[in-house]
């Protein structure tokens, strides 16, 4: 059976503001039923597969372990990255983890952040590329142009490798070239045989081992240290974190399939999109008479060919043309379609300035639930905060802040030293500064709460755990 390897880093900077450092792009929905990750485990084989191997940043790893339990999907483990070191190293932490049992089996590598409109054909694409991998093969998917795109890789398709006269079977990797300028990758259409580089790869885990050995052995040994004696945490595993800091940063592309004698390549033609821009974005979505595609709340006059997301408030556009406009609780974007790739100097432009936008939305989930920065000055916080049923907060204090808590819905435990009481809707407590104490839901529904807090230093940091549900240490602010 083959084992899916789903990569789920990456920063989607160039969503910005929808996607943002510690929620990126593939946790969001954006105008799907579900999200990005979500959708990519959903359109695996129920019964061809076995479950998904994930690979996530240690920051997003109770996101992502959520966005599964929400689906019902049980993956076959979650492998945290202390930080990105790009594709290679990634795909080898899941190859020698599939190797340890003495299996070997064929890995389908898949990005967490790709949309596939026709899921029929994305599953008759691998099912044709598994001959091809069962024979040794390091296969990939080109992506079938239908247009002279500028922001992808090429691959320049060579010899067939069957006897099949169908073109869809697979052929020998000529060249992999780098993103053309526009006359370049016009002849390419013109001349058939090219096709976009997905970063889809199906190929035996012993195999792209053997070849990374051959090519990027400085890789695979300081994998294979890191995966020595990998720690079990909850749901996670967790590699050696020194170890996996040595490892340096690369691609597939540049480690493996530039340099193996063995890659092939099979035609890939089911309406996909990598979703990495907001023109992307537009293509993908339905949209009104007008051209336009809206997500949320939106109101459009006399406008067209717009993408507007509207996250909470009323947005409404009169007499406009080609705009990207999005809305969210604490940033609003409006820039011209065609600049969208360019959002990503803008992002960098607000790193430089250090604000939080670039980082974190105003809602930020964590394993318990989540929580809302409603307002905020120099010496006081107030947040609207939802703990899910049945979940705790660490047990914890604050040098700097007290809080004051009152419920609106729910039933809330709490713990104050040590006393401990249930309040109800209505109700209030407050946490003086320095005080060990507790919240914790204990109904069957959620418990959301108003948290007021003032003091002379309000930051996420200023908090010290002794007990936590979720394995957090005291500056982990996961």
């Amino acid at each position: 059976m083959i084992l899916p390897v789903i990569l789920c880093g990456g920063s989607g900077t160039r969503l910005w503001p929808m996607s943002r450092e510690r929620y990126p792009k593939q946790f969001l929905q954006l105008g799907f039923e579900h999200t990005l990750l979500q959708d990519t485990l959903l359109r695996l084989e129920p019964d061809g597969h076995q479950p998904a191997l994930v690979i996530c940043n240690e920051v997003h790893r109770f996101i992502c372990a959520e966005q599964m339990r929400a689906i019902g999907y049980q993956a076959g483990g979650i492998i945290l990255e202390p930080e990105g070191r790009n594709t290679a190293p990634a795909i080898a932490l899941a190859a020698l983890k599939a190797c340890k049992t003495g299996d070997d089996p064929i890995l389908l590598v898949l990005a967490s952040d790709h949309h596939i409109g026709d899921v029929p054909a994305f599953r008759q694409s691998i099912e044709r590329g598994l001959t091809l991998a069962q024979g040794g093969k390091l296969v990939t998917f080109g992506i079938v142009p239908d247009s002279p795109h500028t922001g992808y890789g090429y691959i320049q398709c060579g010899s067939p490798l069957t006897h099949d006269t169908r073109d869809d079977m697979g052929a020998e990797v000529a060249a992999f070239i780098e993103k053309p300028d526009l006359q370049t990758a016009q002849g390419y259409l013109e001349q058939g045989g090219y096709l976009w580089n997905s970063g889809i790869f199906l190929f035996k885990a012993s195999e792209y081992l053997n070849e990374l050995a051959q090519h990027r052995p400085d890789i695979l040994q300081a994998c294979e240290q890191a995966m020595v004696q990998p720690h079990a945490d909850l749901d996670f595993i967790r590699v050696n974190r020194e170890a996996f800091l040595t490892v340096p940063s690369e691609s597939i592309d540049y480690a493996v399939m530039e340099h193996t004698e063995h890659a092939a390549v099979v035609p890939l033609n089911a309406k996909w999109n990598d979703i990495g821009s907001f023109e992307a974005l537009w293509q993908t979505l339905s949209k009104d008479p007008q051209n336009n595609a809206h997500i949320g709340n939106v109101m459009a006059l006399n406008t067209r060919d717009n993408l507007v997301f509207a996250q909470e408030r009323l947005v409404a556009t009169v007499g406009v043309q080609d705009l990207v406009v999005v809305d969210t609780k604490d940033a609003l974007l409006v820039a011209h379609r065609n600049q969208s790739q360019t959002i990503k100097s803008l992002v960098d432009e607000l790193k430089e300035r250090e604000l939080a936008q670039v980082t974190d939305h105003r809602e930020v989930y964590r394993p318990w639930g989540k929580y809302d920065i409603v307002d905020q000055d120099q010496r006081f916080l107030v947040k609207r905060i939802t703990v899910r049923p049945g979940h705790s907060l660490s047990r914890q204090l604050h040098y700097h802040r007290a809080e004051h808590w009152v419920v609106v819905s729910g039933t809330a435990e709490v713990e104050i030293g040590e006393e401990r009481r249930l309040l109800c809707e209505d109700q209030s407590v407050f946490i003086p500064a320095t005080v060990v104490h507790r919240l914790s839901n204990p109904g069957k529904v959620d418990l959301q709460l108003i948290e007021v807090q003032s003091g002379s230093y309000l930051g996420e940091d200023d908090i010290i755990r002794f007990e936590d549900d979720y394995t957090r240490g005291t500056h982990d602010l996961s």
